[in-house]
């Protein structure tokens, strides 16, 4: 097990620091408040934090005894915990090791989903580095009822049956099953106005955490715009979301909408709300030339929000 120096109880307990997470520009990228001793924090301390933020948080605690984590990794939104959360941990990883927290370039993580790896990606760039965080194989559904819901999809979203794509409405899922809406364009996802009202209900049914909707970026292949909306966060859209990315990064390989051999995708998010995201998604191939699960990484800055 990696040792972290120096210990996590040495830090201040519950000082909150903000960074943005796959920031593509300035004031870009999904803000992450993360408590880096958070081993005292109740459930009610953690949710507490997350509603005064306005944010998806992270919570550190020290790993199992005898486990071989490193540590383990809380997450909760304003309305509740969330099982895993891609921003976050590329936030928190990169925070740690810019600290000097976590001393090699990589790291395993125990969270609610299961075991996360970490890796530190260095640049030729003195003190320049990047952080990648797996993910498991994409799991693809069809949408239950889908001659019924599909139709509820567009109201809410407010588009008409000739703006979707030639590609089925899917869930997807790595961490959370996300259900991924292809339109032609990315003029129509930017210019989205979606009744936010029904949406707890719409995704109730769907059997899915988010509508993630998306269209190709037509001047660069390989790349996408995408955006978030959950089903009962506490917030009406993410400006970046790794798990979602990974599961359009599967759905798309699916869907054969990009070639079974390409090594990366790249998800922009945020665009809309003012917070332009990118998301790389690099997926990890076996022996075989299966994908088997992927990296996720961006860039990382600490956040006009840092603070404690």
């Amino acid at each position: 097990m990696m040792s972290l120096q120096p210990s996590l109880t040495a830090l201040p307990a519950g000082k909150v620091v903000t960074v943005d997470v796959f920031a593509a520009g300035p004031h870009g990228g999904n803000p992450a408040p993360v408590v880096l001793n958070a081993s005292a924090m109740s459930d009610e301390d953690m949710q507490a934090v997350a509603r005064q933020t306005g944010h998806e948080s992270g919570f550190v605690k020290a790993a199992p005894v005898g486990s071989d984590y490193d540590f383990s990794l809380h997450f909760w939104v304003p309305n509740h915990e969330m099982e895993m959360c891609g921003h976050v941990t590329v936030g928190t990883v990169w925070l740690m090791t810019r600290l000097g927290i976590l001393t090699r370039d990589k790291a395993t993580i125990l969270t609610r989903s299961g075991k996360v790896y970490a890796r530190i990606v260095r640049s030729a760039i003195a003190d320049e580095f990047r952080v990648e965080i797996t993910q498991p194989e994409g799991q693809i559904s069809a949408i239950p009822r889908s001659e019924v819901l599909q139709p509820e999809i567009l109201s809410l979203l407010g588009i008409k049956p000739d703006q979707l794509a030639d590609v089925p409405v899917i869930n997807a899922c790595t961490s959370r099953i996300k259900t991924l809406v292809p339109l032609k364009d990315s003029q129509t996802l930017h210019n989205l106005q979606p009744n936010f009202s029904f949406i707890a209900e719409l995704c109730q049914h769907l059997d899915s955490t988010g509508l993630y909707p998306y269209a190709p970026d037509r001047d660069n292949p390989g790349r996408f715009f995408a955006r978030q909306f959950p089903k009962s966060s506490g917030y009406q859209e993410d400006a970046a979301t790794g798990i979602a990315a990974a599961a359009l990064a599967f759905g798309l390989r699916h869907g054969g909408q990009i070639d079974p051999q390409q090594k990366q995708v790249i998800i922009c998010q945020g665009q809309a709300m003012g917070r332009p995201s990118q998301i790389e998604v690099t997926f990890r191939f076996n022996s075989q030339g299966e994908a088997e699960g992927c990296w996720l990484g961006g860039d990382v800055r600490y956040s006009e929000e840092h603070c404690g």
